[in-house]
């Protein structure tokens, strides 16, 4: 078995702000391998931040980006459980990340629940009649639409995507990282999106969760 190092615990400690015994445990059931604990780490932080999710969020901060060249800008309201929390150097770089989020990947609903049925349903009227026109056989076509809306809900759902930072995890997974870290529940409450020229107006999404 690897010698796990005060090193190694450091430098992991250093990556995911996770405490001192949990990175040297995650580093003892990973035999040493770094990466392998940087996963095991994010799976139990998910695990307690879950225990957390029906907690109420009151407090909080809003935050703003406005990109180089003042064309496009973003408001976005996150909430935890305490002002104490609200005031910390990470919940303010999550809210800062999450600034960055809605600017570069413009989605434009918070969770898949928020999308109205309307749009669910022509989704689903759109991917069916694409999955028709490439001859796919009918008795396969609805797994094919649900996997087609997966990618939709990943798209257009600013819990769903991608982390612009880090690919590797969603939204929804870097926000349960910070409240593991933390230790309060943390929601987004709304965003609005604003491009100088966009006719549509401000693209905003709202609702607790």
């Amino acid at each position: 078995m690897a010698e796990i190092t005060a090193q190694m615990v450091k430098a992991l400690r250093d990556r995911t702000g996770a405490g001192m015994m949990d990175c040297k445990k995650a580093l003892s059931e990973a035999k040493g391998d770094v990466a392998q604990a940087e996963i095991l780490l994010r799976k139990w932080g998910l695990a307690a931040a879950a225990k957390k999710a029906a907690r109420e969020t009151r407090q909080g901060i809003i935050g703003s980006y406005i990109h180089a060249g003042a064309q496009l800008g973003v408001l976005i309201e996150v909430n935890c459980e305490s002002d104490f929390v609200a005031r910390t150097p990470d919940f303010q770089e999550l809210v800062h990340d999450l600034c960055m989020q809605v600017a570069a990947a413009d989605p434009q609903f918070i969770r898949r629940e928020d999308v109205t049925p309307e749009i669910l349903e022509r989704e689903r009227e759109i991917a069916r009649e694409r999955a028709r026109a490439e001859g796919k056989p009918e008795k396969v076509i609805d797994r094919i639409v649900e996997g087609r809306l997966e990618k939709f809900f990943e798209e257009v759902c600013l819990l769903e995507q991608p982390f612009i930072k880090d690919n590797s995890m969603t939204v929804d997974q870097l926000i349960k990282s910070k409240i593991a870290k933390l230790g309060e529940n943390i929601t987004v409450a709304r965003f609005a999106r604003f491009k100088v020229g966009d006719s549509t107006g401000p693209q905003a999404a709202g609702g607790k969760g």
